[in-house]
């Protein structure tokens, strides 16, 4: 079975490209389910009821989170309502929503999807392997096909994760530095990997924001308020082949859709 994953949507821009290309790559691709990690969705920062539903009515199946999440205070009263939208399950069990899902993909296969959250440069959290640990022990054994969105700042920290689940889970992307890395492939246990899948939203930006604001910031160490950058669309995704027996993965393909003059 096949799994579409489609890295940080981030503002307009990449809500835009959703809309316009997830339901046709997914029929493409032949993908029974589709996960996008959408934090950054509400202009950047955070995401709303109503563009969680938004995403949902594209054709997302799940959506993940991370730091973020906390960003839009009418989301807290949402998180408890829909168990599609995730939180990072390393934060603590009294915030409102869950970081694992059970959903049944569209060939009737079980999938958990599961998120966690980095400790390094993040903001404070219990410890991500750990919990993995606690939520795979939980999961009823029929549960075979496992994906891990592991949103995380350090390159090394998230390709711990990815040693330290190799083989127990289908696949562990990376999200949060919004920028794609080389090093897609199959772990030695079966366990499909990258480091960062990349954003979904304006690349003619630093990691999504106006170029010109972050360059003043560098220049002068002096606060500024975030925008959202317009230009420079680009869609980013993985599509990972799973043994639905076995719960390994047999391939994972990097997937684009680049609308530079948008």
């Amino acid at each position: 079975m096949n799994l579409l994953f489609i890295g940080d949507i981030f503002a307009s821009p990449g809500r835009g490209l959703v809309a316009q290309h997830a339901r046709r790559i997914a029929s493409e691709r032949k993908a029974q389910l589709v996960i996008a990690n959408g934090e950054n969705s509400a202009g950047g920062f955070g995401i709303t009821p109503m563009i969680a539903e938004e995403l949902f009515a594209y054709g997302i199946d799940v959506i993940t989170s991370g730091n973020h999440i906390w960003d839009k205070k009418e989301i807290y009263d949402y998180l408890p309502k829909q168990e599609r939208l995730l939180r990072p399950a390393n934060y603590s069990e009294d915030l409102p929503g869950r970081g694992v899902v059970v959903v049944q993909a569209d060939n009737g296969v079980p999938v958990a999807v599961i998120n966690l959250q980095g400790r390094a440069h993040m903001p404070s959290t219990d410890d991500p392997f750990r919990k993995a640990d606690q939520i795979l022990a939980s999961l009823d054994g029929a549960v075979k096909v496992r994906f891990v969105d592991f949103h995380a700042e350090l390159t090394s920290e998230k390709t711990a994760m990815g040693w330290y689940l190799d083989g127990r889970v289908s696949a562990v992307i990376g999200t949060h530095t919004h920028i794609p890395t080389a090093d897609t492939r199959i772990l030695a246990g079966g366990t499909a990997y990258q480091t960062d899948v990349g954003m979904t939203g304006p690349y003619d930006s630093v990691i999504g924001v106006e170029k010109a604001i972050i360059l003043r910031r560098f220049l002068t160490a002096l606060p500024v308020r975030m925008e959202a950058a317009r230009h420079g669309a680009e869609l980013h995704a993985v599509v990972i082949d799973v043994d639905e027996n076995t719960g390994l993965a047999r391939s994972i393909e990097r997937v684009e859709e680049i609308e530079r003059h948008s």
